[in-house]
């Protein structure tokens, strides 16, 4: 097996004619644990994501390439949609800390991340859940590039271990509705290696 290579959420990305975004979140089928997907998105247009086939992508030496244009990274399939909600949809979508919170009925415009049927999505700062409580958020995910199925979940923070980055088998990964769920303890995760 070819050595596990790494994605990180927020890692740059390019493609074969300049830069196109950062890693924003990954798509995960769930039932085979591959990654079929990395949703990147170009700075300073949070909605404006695309889906990227991992067919397309390339990590070499760190390094993420999209094998295609700028202009063919722009055709890609949306990785989030804008609606214009009324009525009682999205309530409490005010701007915290302004005072303002849209009257009901006012119309107002909400972004939602798009996933392909029956595939799951992990993005920025997504919680990781041990089954005795929360132990830190994901930073990313080691990938066997034969078969593309995530080999382990980069743990981000960890105050059990004093900060150190952990990479947690999938084998313990239970799902991914409400953050990353595991079937081990935080204790067996605190005695998990550190990441090179």
């Amino acid at each position: 097996m070819a050595e596990a290579t790494e994605f990180t959420i927020g890692a740059k990305a390019n493609c074969t004619d300049g830069p196109c975004g950062e890693v924003s979140r990954l798509i995960i089928d769930p039932a085979g644990g591959a990654v079929t997907h990395l949703v990147i998105t170009p700075e300073h247009q949070r909605d404006s994501g695309r889906l990227v086939p991992m067919d397309l992508v390339d990590n070499t030496a760190g390094q993420i390439s999209v094998r295609c244009s700028l202009a063919e990274f722009g055709r890609l399939e949306h990785a989030a949609e804008r609606k214009v909600v009324t009525g009682m949809e999205g309530v409490g979508g005010g701007l915290v800390g302004t005072g303002f919170e849209p009257r009901p009925g006012q119309p107002r415009t909400v972004v939602e991340d798009l996933v392909p049927l029956g595939e799951s999505d992990v993005g920025p700062g997504e919680r990781v859940h041990a089954v005795d409580g929360e132990i830190g958020r994901v930073q990313g995910f080691l990938i066997d590039p034969g078969d593309r199925r995530a080999t382990h979940v980069l743990l981000k923070e960890g105050h059990l271990w004093g900060r150190k980055e952990v990479a947690i088998p999938v084998s313990a990964v239970t799902g991914y509705d409400g953050g990353v769920r595991l079937n081990i303890t935080k204790q067996q995760v605190a005695e998990l290696p550190p990441v090179d």
